[in-house]
């Protein structure tokens, strides 16, 4: 009877233990997995973070409009969320800080010209929602030195932001190459162009999406060539906080229904009509058919939402940062993968 009472008491104990632990898991979920939708719905905003100044993805005019293709990610965020892209917060951000930032709970959302990486994810407990723009890093120097190829770089001396992706891949380029250099590092991006600009080294490397942006801030742009050379893989992506798998689908659906809504010819210019098609795939899209928004916890037209007040990923990146912009960026890999490109969207079903 004693062994019998020990047993039962024995058994009971770990019926209670696993319930609590079952039960403190439950409590943990709901307040990660709804915690960043919720703040941002009393808020009235979305906090996005973003570069202090890149042009064609982020920067802020004299009035103090922010605009570009980094800033339209949160819009269209917003947009899906409040029926309103302009309820957003922009906090400007620089290298050093950006993630630390996100982690701190500082901003929701960091739409900064961010290279999706396992360590960034492993290391700073984050997730990079979808590759918004996919980007590589590349050279500018003086046209004047009539130089076609990153092979015949050797022997020069190459301006690179510290503490970087780029930084890494242009030592293991030059390695892998068999050339040397000469390194000339910089913590800060002003520093930087100060350097390549005042001559202090012969070239100017970064992701080639930031060359183009760099460009248009010097004296004379026209003097100064992007090579043709790519040397790395810089998927760009909108990144948020692990342990938050709501707010991770939001985002990651927002630049989705952009993308769809390119491939399937819906742009801000035809969304009424799009919202009277029959075809199944639109309908699902502008939210007609289904309730696929409701399954992200908003309505179920969230995404005619984001197309009508931020416009597809097309309209996203030719306004910001294509070649009739001040950029002039050719869509090349982000051509969507039906026209010669690699960007692809999962299907809305």
């Amino acid at each position: 009877m004693a062994l019998f009472s020990r047993t039962f008491r024995s058994g009971l104990l770990v019926g209670l233990v696993a319930a609590f632990a079952v039960a403190a898991a439950a409590v943990a979920y709901d307040r990660y997995d709804t915690q960043t939708l919720k703040r941002t719905l009393r808020r009235g905003a979305v906090q996005c973070g973003v570069n202090a100044g890149l042009p064609g993805f982020s920067n802020k005019d004299a009035s103090g409009n922010w605009s570009g293709f980094d800033v339209d990610i949160c819009r269209a965020v917003a947009a899906a969320i409040f029926d309103d892209p302009t309820k957003v917060n922009f906090v400007p951000l620089d290298t050093n800080q950006r993630f630390k930032e996100l982690q701190n709970r500082t901003v929701d959302i960091l739409s900064r010209n961010s290279t999706w990486s396992m360590s960034r994810e492993v290391d700073y407990e984050l997730t990079f929602a979808a590759v918004s723009y996919y980007d590589g890093e590349g050279f500018m120097l003086r046209r004047s030195r009539n130089v076609d190829s990153a092979l015949e770089l050797g022997g020069t001396r190459i301006c690179v932001q510290s503490d970087t992706t780029t930084q890494l891949n242009l030592a293991d380029y030059f390695r892998a190459n068999n050339m040397t250099y000469d390194e000339m590092k910089f913590g800060n991006v002003g520093d930087l162009l100060k350097a390549y600009e005042s001559g202090q080294c012969d070239v100017l490397t970064t992701d080639t999406s930031q060359l183009y942006a760099y460009r248009l801030t010097l004296a004379k742009p026209d003097d100064h060539v992007i090579l043709a050379d790519i040397i790395s893989k810089e998927p760009l992506a909108p990144v948020v906080r692990q342990r938050d798998d709501q707010w991770m689908l939001i985002v990651k659906w927002a630049v989705y229904a952009m993308l769809n809504a390119e491939e399937l010819g819906v742009s801000s210019k035809n969304i009424d009509e799009a919202l009277k098609s029959k075809k199944p795939d639109v309908m699902r899209l502008v939210g007609t058919e289904g309730s696929y928004g409701e399954a992200l916890g908003l309505t179920n037209d969230w995404a005619a939402r984001v197309i009508r007040h931020v416009g597809n990923y097309s309209e996203v990146y030719e306004r910001n940062v294509g070649v009739s912009s001040k950029l002039g960026i050719p869509r090349g890999l982000n051509q969507l993968w039906n026209a010669g490109g690699i960007q692809y969207a999962p299907p809305i079903r």
